[in-house]
């Protein structure tokens, strides 16, 4: 069973910000045709997050999709961004808690004035932040 998380922020358009989280003492870095898989797998589950959000009014949808052993994850936010985690089954509150914190984060990064809505996020910043609320949710034993 593999020990890497993928998440991604969609926009309208496009992904808006891509990460990958490795647990410790686990493999590293995946193999190419994995990362493949794992991309496939969080894009095809974007028409089954759209059927989800009409389906309820809360912003978190849990999980939407299931191949294999993988789950996908989405918190929805009220401008139809999408926050998608691809994970092995991990629970539903620490799922919660990184989604709402990661959500936090971006509407401070969204009410900056020099960043456009909807394009891509370049910002380390951001990055080390994301990274560092994965750790304290996602990757403790």
């Amino acid at each position: 069973m593999s020990s890497t998380l993928l998440f991604v922020i969609v926009g309208r358009n496009e992904p808006l910000y891509e990460a990958e989280f490795h647990k410790r003492g686990g493999a590293g870095a995946s193999s190419d045709a994995a990362t493949r898989q794992n991309y496939f797998v969080l894009h095809s589950a974007l028409d089954l997050v759209e059927k989800a959000a009409w389906a309820t009014s809360g912003m978190y949808l849990k999980v939407v999709d299931k191949v294999n052993n993988q789950h996908v994850s989405t918190f929805l936010t009220a401008g139809n961004v999408k926050l998608l985690l691809l994970h092995n089954g991990r629970s539903e509150d620490s799922i919660r808690h990184f989604f709402q914190d990661v959500y936090e984060l971006y509407v401070k990064l969204s009410m900056n004035p020099f960043y456009r809505y909807d394009t891509p996020i370049k910002s380390t910043d951001f990055d080390t932040r994301v990274r560092a609320i994965a750790r304290r949710y996602l990757l403790q034993s």
